[in-house]
């Protein structure tokens, strides 16, 4: 790419990371702006970089502040993210260029992290949940762009699985058209964000973080287009019973159709109602499920480096 470092930073530690061989994982900043209220937000955000550091890895949080696309923020911009939370533009790969042009401030989504993560030359990604097919999207055509996305750009992403809000099943069909491997971690079952699993299988189990490097490894060296998905459970303590979230669900998404909501206000406020419905179990899922994808993403990164 000509000129990248006009618009591009990458943070210094991250860099030299890079340089040296050694394991990096990227994060988004949708969850810190759009995720959950401050200043919880960015507890979390904090925590989760610990974690990946923990296990051997260097964090590398996206985002896009005043127009520059930052593969790794500091503290300091984690906090000025989570203060302004919603006001931040949820940003997706049509946003970038807009936002750069006009010095704005962009929280990147899953499509949107997995961009700037491979400009920076970074290969594997952790998040809470990709977006997926909407309920209905026959009707509407809301298809998230995470999918478009794994189908074309070389970073690996582990997830919980997609966001249960979501339309699992033609999901699952979208990343097959797209040639998109998705492996479950310790299960043949696709897990469903909330709950550790779901009425689908995923395409192949793997047991180890190192049987998942070896497959993404030789995915890149046979430049094979596209990302991977590894789809990692929620830890069995906090998985939600898929019955009553599954009611909570179906409530937020009705609410949702009466409003009006659409497009890239759709997740943020079916997230939020659950939240509420759920007395703030929801929230707390959502919590433990991204470190434990932290976990797995930097124990994989390491193994990627051996």
């Amino acid at each position: 790419m000509k000129n990248l470092n006009k618009y591009l930073d990458v943070a210094r530690e991250v860099e030299k990371a890079l340089e040296a061989g050694k394991p990096v994982v990227a994060l988004e900043s949708t969850i810190i702006s759009h995720g959950m209220p401050y200043p919880q937000n960015v507890e979390t955000a904090l925590q989760v970089e610990k974690i990946i550091r923990d296990h051997g890895a260097v964090p590398a949080t996206i985002a896009i502040i005043k127009g520059r696309l930052k593969v790794g923020i500091s503290p300091e911009e984690i906090d000025y993210l989570g203060k302004k939370g919603l006001d931040v533009i949820k940003a997706s790969r049509r946003d970038v260029p807009v936002l750069v042009a006009a010095k704005e401030d962009g929280a990147t989504t899953v499509a949107t992290t997995m961009i700037l993560a491979a400009m920076a030359g970074v290969k594997v990604f952790a998040t809470g949940g990709i977006g997926g097919v909407h309920r209905g999207a026959e009707v509407t055509m809301d298809i998230s762009a995470d999918l478009e996305e794994l189908g074309m750009t070389p970073v690996m992403v582990v997830c919980a699985g997609a966001k249960s809000i979501l339309d699992l099943g033609l999901t699952l069909e979208y990343l097959e058209t797209k040639g998109v491997p998705v492996i479950g971690y310790q299960t043949k079952m696709l897990p469903a964000f909330y709950t550790r699993d779901s009425a689908f299988k995923v395409d192949y189990r793997m047991d180890t973080p190192k049987e998942i490097a070896d497959a993404w490894v030789a995915k890149l060296e046979l430049d094979l287009k596209g990302g991977m998905l590894v789809t990692n459970p929620i830890p069995e303590e906090y998985a939600m019973d898929s019955a009553y979230i599954n009611k909570c669900i179906e409530e937020a998404v009705e609410e949702a159709k009466e409003k009006g909501i659409k497009g890239k206000e759709t997740t943020p406020f079916l997230l939020a109602k659950i939240k509420d419905i759920t007395g703030g179990e929801s929230l707390d899922a959502n919590i433990q499920l991204v470190f434990n994808n932290a976990k797995l993403a930097a124990q994989i990164a390491c193994e990627m480096c051996k």
